[in-house]
């Protein structure tokens, strides 16, 4: 796949920021930003990490070109000795970030950056819409998979996503979350997802009939006879024609692998109808597929009054995630660092208690029970902080701190791995069905308390008793200052 320079894919103040912090000989402070979520869509109990991948091949191919340095010049709010510093600009940094696949809570870093001001703020933006996109597909995919209790899910929402690359990187994140395949067929060239896919009604409409249609289509491909059964009355034709075409053409062939597709009308009727008459017929091995609007709430729903299905093609509603369509990741300043190597926190505070930021460079770790291989809570800690797993482990809530939980057989594992190193990538990023497999493995590590669609169990992201020292002085400090005014 070419790699595209998205350079200048950027909000305008990440540059003019930029400049000053150039101008003001503050562009070389080494300083630290964090990127994390405060609300799960959906009102879910988890959201689901995505997009890694495509930041490391943003931040590998940072460059400025001569021709967007003349674009900057013409904005004349920028001086020529920065912009000469651009044409060498190159991110020399530090990047820590969870894999992709990992269930991930709110207010806990996701990714960390620690590199000069300059690099450190200016690429905000890409980091921002590429996690936040996949991130957001791969929650509301995994949501949909759940829903499907085992049955397959193909994601088949391109013609109504937002844009070129919100359909291939959407497919992307869709297969992470748990989809099977995609009808998406650039996203199986450029990042090895299955591409699959049956008929139109247009296909259908073509011939002068539906059982010339299906037997045509059986003919051709013979091996993957999938057949749309709604365009004209789909039990009074779709399903008959279907039928006789599979026995006329399929049968002499020894193929009994076969389906029907409905994509309208009353899903759980029709296929209770149609999976009843495909086996009078003897067609008890032809797969039932259903799509239309579909997303987890209607998928549980239709399972629940007993229709008969074998997989999904969701689309619409996947793609865009259209019942909570922002992933609302964040960007926010930790810590500076002095230049002995001193890291000084940074917290932004809020009148809105929810937006009060965590402060300092940390370690995020994932507690898990040892006898159950559950995942407890998340606990961050100031970076250079260590857990001692042969001692009990006092978790507490950082907002109602008299909620204590003391554990004793415990595993801490550290969440963020390091990707970038001084600027040279270190991270050897898995395939994609390594992802996903990673995926599922580590959602199954989640209690069923927080599994659930409907007012889930609050997982627990706490604090070290240090860092919350940390957190309350910055707090009391800046409302002394405040005061003082």
């Amino acid at each position: 796949m070419n790699k595209q320079n998205n350079t200048m894919l950027c909000d305008y103040y990440e540059l003019t920021m930029a400049n000053g912090y150039f101008e003001l000989g503050k562009g070389d402070e080494i300083s630290y930003f964090d990127v994390f979520f405060r609300q799960i869509p959906d009102g879910g109990g988890y959201a689901i990490a995505a997009g890694l991948e495509q930041v490391i091949d943003y931040i590998q191919n940072l460059c400025f070109t001569e021709e967007d340095i003349e674009y900057l010049r013409g904005k004349k709010c920028f001086s020529e000795k920065f912009l000469d510093y651009l044409r060498n600009f190159k991110f020399t940094g530090d990047i820590y970030a969870v894999p992709e696949g990992t269930p991930i809570f709110p207010n806990e870093p996701i990714l960390t950056v620690r590199a000069p001001s300059i690099q450190a703020q200016f690429i905000e933006t890409y980091l921002l819409l590429t996690l936040n996109h996949q991130s957001l597909i791969a929650t509301k995919a995994n949501r949909i998979v759940r829903a499907a209790q085992g049955r397959a899910v193909a994601e088949f929402g391109s013609r109504r996503a937002q844009g070129a690359t919100g359909a291939a990187l959407g497919a992307r994140a869709a297969y992470i979350g748990g989809c099977s395949a995609t009808a998406c067929t650039i996203s199986e060239r450029d990042y090895k997802i299955p591409a699959t896919g049956t008929m139109a009604h247009s296909w259908v409409m073509m011939f002068d009939s539906e059982y010339e249609a299906f037997c045509a289509y059986c003919k051709l491909y013979p091996d993957n006879a999938t057949l749309l059964v709604d365009t004209y009355d789909t039990l009074k034709s779709g399903v008959p024609n279907a039928i006789k075409a599979f026995k006329e053409v399929l049968l002499p062939m020894g193929i009994k692998k076969c389906g029907i597709r409905l994509d309208s009308g009353d899903i759980a009727y029709l296929t209770k109808k149609a999976r009843k008459m495909l086996d009078e017929a003897g067609l008890t091995e032809c797969k039932i597929v259903v799509s239309n609007s579909l997303d987890e709430n209607i998928i549980r729903d239709i399972i629940a009054q007993g229709a008969k299905i074998d997989s999904f093609g969701v689309g619409e509603r996947l793609i865009t995630a259209k019942s909570d369509p922002v992933f609302g990741g964040v960007y926010k300043l930790v810590a500076k660092e002095t230049e002995n190597g001193d890291v000084i926190p940074k917290i932004k505070i809020s009148e809105n208690a929810g937006k009060i930021t965590n402060p300092h460079f940390k370690k995020a770790f994932r507690i898990f029970d040892r006898d159950t291989n559950r995942a407890i809570a998340d606990l961050l800690s100031v970076h250079d902080e260590t857990i001692d797993e042969s001692k009990p482990l006092e978790l507490f809530d950082p907002q109602e701190t008299w909620k204590r939980k003391t554990v004793t057989s415990y595993e801490a594992r550290e969440l963020l791995v390091p990707v970038f190193k001084n600027g040279e990538c270190v991270y050897k990023s898995p395939t994609v069905d390594e992802i996903r497999a990673y995926c599922a493995s580590q959602v199954e590590t989640l209690w069923e308390e927080v599994l659930r669609f409907e007012n889930p169990h609050r997982y627990y992201v706490d604090l070290t008793e240090k860092l919350w020292k940390i957190k309350m002085s910055l707090l009391e400090e800046y409302g002394r200052a405040s005061k003082a005014k």
